[in-house]
């Protein structure tokens, strides 16, 4: 057992496809809406420029967190993930300490090292090199949220003496770190405290799981304390047949699908409420700790649905 195991998050949709425009304020809405409905945590994504033709607005994903936790008493909050490596270390170290006081300890970070090359270049931060400022930002971000002073010389940050106060409100900000290649299935085992999917099978889930386990075992730790989360489309109906055309349209024009991953249309869940917790299942059989689920495109039906109808009968199983 985890801190995650048996809950049940859901996505928020602070990107849209152009000409549509996220509603900063209708995302604040949802989040107090989802805690009502009680879903555990609530999760946006992350980007600061996304897609050419077509593109992508999106609301800052910081903005919104802080947003709803300011309407909000008990909600988890989480990003899914957020490219760390686009960010200043030590801003952003004490950003999420801030919000982790505000909120009294709601924060539930994913990350990852990002992929999209022309955000790279537009933040004038260098693509290539996207995995090394990522250890190295979590280790400068670790170090300022539990040492009383910090010095060290990185490649990006030279510390002397450096203190940071207040620590976030919790022991330990949880931080999952997204992924699919090996060298990120290590980072996630050994300098994160466990790993973020997204659209994986139950069956894909298990075997980059399992390699997981190995490598915190490696390093040392233990892997039955690693956390877990998996990202998971999901849309309820009469049947499968009834949904699955609209649902792998939705799939098709709004998500990507990495080359080379195990990030795939099928993981989608579909059909009635029967069909949908059937599937969730393998997914909690497999070892799956906590469930994102991405509504179909976050119709309140959808997110009523899951909360009074699949929600309870996983939690029973």
């Amino acid at each position: 057992m985890t801190i995650l195991t048996k809950t049940f998050g859901i996505a928020a949709r602070n990107f849209t496809a152009y000409p549509e425009m996220p509603d900063a304020r209708q995302l604040v809405d949802y989040g107090v809406r989802v805690e009502e409905l009680g879903y555990d945590s609530v999760w946006v994504w992350d980007h600061m420029l996304l897609g050419v033709e077509p593109n992508f607005p999106i609301i800052d994903s910081l903005t919104v967190l802080t947003a709803i936790a300011a309407r909000t008493t008990r909600i988890k909050m989480g990003t899914g993930i957020l490219v760390l490596p686009l960010r200043n270390a030590v801003a952003l170290a004490k950003q999420l300490s801030s919000m982790d006081q505000l909120s009294q300890g709601r924060l539930v970070m994913g990350m990852a090292s990002g992929w999209y090359k022309r955000e790279f270049d537009a933040m004038g931060i260098p693509f290539d090199k996207r995995g090394k400022i990522m250890d190295e930002n979590l280790e400068v971000m670790r170090r300022l949220w539990t040492e009383p002073s910090v010095t060290g010389d990185y490649m990006n940050h030279k510390l002397s003496k450096a203190v940071m106060y207040p620590k976030p409100f919790q022991e330990q900000i949880p931080l999952l770190i997204g992924g699919y290649v090996d060298r990120v299935l290590k980072r996630a085992a050994v300098e994160g405290d466990g790993w973020l999917t997204y659209f994986y099978r139950a069956q894909d889930f298990t075997k980059s799981w399992n390699k997981i386990r190995t490598y915190a075992k490696e390093a040392g730790k233990d892997p039955d304390k690693l956390l877990n989360a998996s990202q998971l489309p999901i849309c309820v109906g009469p049947s499968k047949a009834a949904v699955q055309d609209d649902m792998m349209d939705w799939l098709n024009k709004e998500w990507d699908f990495p080359e080379h991953s195990d990030c795939s249309r099928e993981s989608a869940i579909m059909g009635s409420v029967d069909d949908c917790v059937a599937q969730l299942k393998e997914h909690l059989d497999a070892g799956v700790q906590k469930i994102i689920f991405v509504p179909y495109k976050y119709q309140m039906d959808q997110v009523e649905t899951i909360a009074r109808e699949i929600i309870p009968r996983l939690k029973a199983l």
